[in-house]
């Protein structure tokens, strides 16, 4: 199989692995009002200064990726319904936390071994997320403000939005605001502006500020004609009527 055959077979795995887990991240702020798709455009060129290092790199990549796909498995394995038995030749976890715990692992062992690849960063973006669900807070803003903050727009994007509905959620409605505008000004791939207006939008209105809430929606319906955005943000003007 050629070279870069593999390397688009790996990122499909992990674009529709990743566009799942982002949209449960787009949903924590709003309560699970708004179903907007993410699209996921992780590039993975790696540039070297010369061939030997360029090669020795893609090699690790190609070794972590291999790495990361056990670890998205592990965290798309279902959940068996509460008394039930494990199925031979069937995996699934007897809990969410259970799941997360073991994905947790296989994240770090990612992480761990391969620090300097695109896959840690990807793995340390699914460690912040899924240490969301283990209720570990630090862990959580620790990897997605790493994230967050790395050369990789795209998924640095994809950190803020967690990062975001994270603070959301513990009180912290500044920051996530403040990031959530950060996303509207500059748009990626990943996380479009009418993603993070849906975003922000939902968080005013969960926070009681209807007026913003309203401002941001009438935007929306403004900047998207006959879209599902600009159906979704009239139903929920006509909400705070």
């Amino acid at each position: 199989m050629r070279a870069e055959t593999r390397h688009q077979l790996k990122t499909d795995r992990f674009t529709q692995a990743t566009i799942g887990v982002a949209e449960a991240t787009a949903h924590w702020t709003v309560e699970h009002k708004y179903k907007l798709i993410i699209g996921v455009v992780i590039a993975a060129a790696v540039v070297g200064a010369v061939l030997g290092s360029w090669y020795y790199i893609t090699q690790q990549d190609d070794k972590a990726n291999l790495e990361l796909t056990k670890a998205v498995r592990t965290l798309e394995t279902p959940i068996r319904p509460a008394g039930s038995p494990e199925t031979p030749n069937a995996p699934s976890f007897a809990s969410a936390q259970e799941r997360a715990k073991a994905a947790k692992l296989q994240l770090q062992g990612v992480i761990d071994t391969y620090p300097h690849t695109h896959t840690a960063d990807i793995a340390r973006y699914l460690q912040g997320t899924n240490a969301i669900e283990l209720g570990d807070k630090a862990l959580a803003e620790r990897e997605l403000k790493d994230v967050a903050s790395s050369h990789n727009s795209d998924l640095a994007a994809l950190a803020k939005l967690a990062l975001a509905s994270f603070y959301a959620n513990n009180n912290r409605n500044k920051e996530a605001v403040d990031l959530y505008k950060g996303l509207i000004n500059k748009p990626t791939n990943t996380v479009s502006k009418v993603t993070a207006e849906m975003q922000l939008a939902g968080l005013y209105e969960s926070s009681q500020q209807s007026m913003e809430a309203k401002q941001v929606y009438e935007q929306i319906v403004k900047d998207n004609p006959k879209t599902e955005a600009e159906s979704m943000a009239k139903e929920r003007l006509a909400s705070l009527k």
